[in-house]
């Protein structure tokens, strides 16, 4: 018996093909291009306009804080951020008129170090949907020096921090205790307190601070250490 031949019409594997391409096109969505922001555009986004998402900046990075409404939001504690660059603020804690600014000038290492993670926070909390033009990328969404020099002083600050970690890692720092009724005190377990400048403390704060640290009896004759106003000689613990 011959083979029956089942006619197709060809509408049909058109409708085939259409469905074929809707599947591929939901489940396989391109993603969206970035969007460049004027500083005028972004400050639309303020959450002053209810049908609009709320947009923080950070170093040119623009990141959608909605889900933060409560806090970024008009009213929320953290609404001073919203619609701008900001990127100062992040450590200065200056949260009005010039103290809203993009610029780091006169910041230390380890400060820009801190805002580069926070915006590392930002990346890992919230949605990037975009990069502000001007500070920090150029028209085209490239970095610009600036941000460049922005990175590379934070990369220094933390390899400076750990520098500072490794070195006084060799010398004991010092148990301490403060309260509003007794005031506050230093104390070692083994050796006895002493005051010792932090060297590298000048790159990551551009200011020279000390810390207290325990040394043992035969170790006191180095220069540099400070004994305690007020606390003996070989006191394990002083008043401070």
């Amino acid at each position: 018996m011959a083979a029956k031949t089942i006619a197709t019409s060809p509408f049909v594997g058109i409708a085939v093909f259409v469905t074929f391409v809707s599947l591929l096109a939901f489940y396989y969505k391109p993603l969206s291009k970035q969007r460049l922001f004027t500083v005028e555009e972004l400050a639309l986004y303020n959450g002053t306009d209810q049908s609009l998402p709320i947009f923080l900046g950070i170093l040119g990075s623009v990141f959608d804080v909605t889900k933060g409404k409560s806090h970024y939001g008009e009213g929320g504690g953290y609404n001073h951020f919203s619609g701008r660059d900001a990127s100062r603020a992040f450590v200065s804690g200056n949260f009005t008129g010039d103290g809203l600014t993009d610029s780091l000038s006169g910041l230390s290492s380890q400060q820009v170090k801190s805002i580069v993670e926070w915006r590392d926070f930002y990346f890992r909390t919230y949605i990037f949907v975009g990069k502000l033009v001007g500070r920090y990328y150029d028209p085209k969404g490239n970095p610009t020096k600036y941000l460049k020099g922005v990175e590379a002083k934070a990369a220094r600050g933390a390899q400076l921090l750990k520098k500072q970690e490794i070195e006084e890692a060799k010398q004991p720092s010092c148990n301490s205790r403060w309260s509003q009724d007794e005031g506050g005190e230093v104390w070692c377990d083994v050796g006895v307190p002493r005051l010792v400048q932090r060297p590298l403390e000048i790159g990551l704060t551009g200011k020279m601070s000390k810390r207290c640290a325990c040394f043992k009896e035969d170790q006191l004759s180095q220069p540099g250490l400070e004994v305690y106003k007020g606390c003996d000689y070989l006191a394990k613990t002083c008043p401070v």
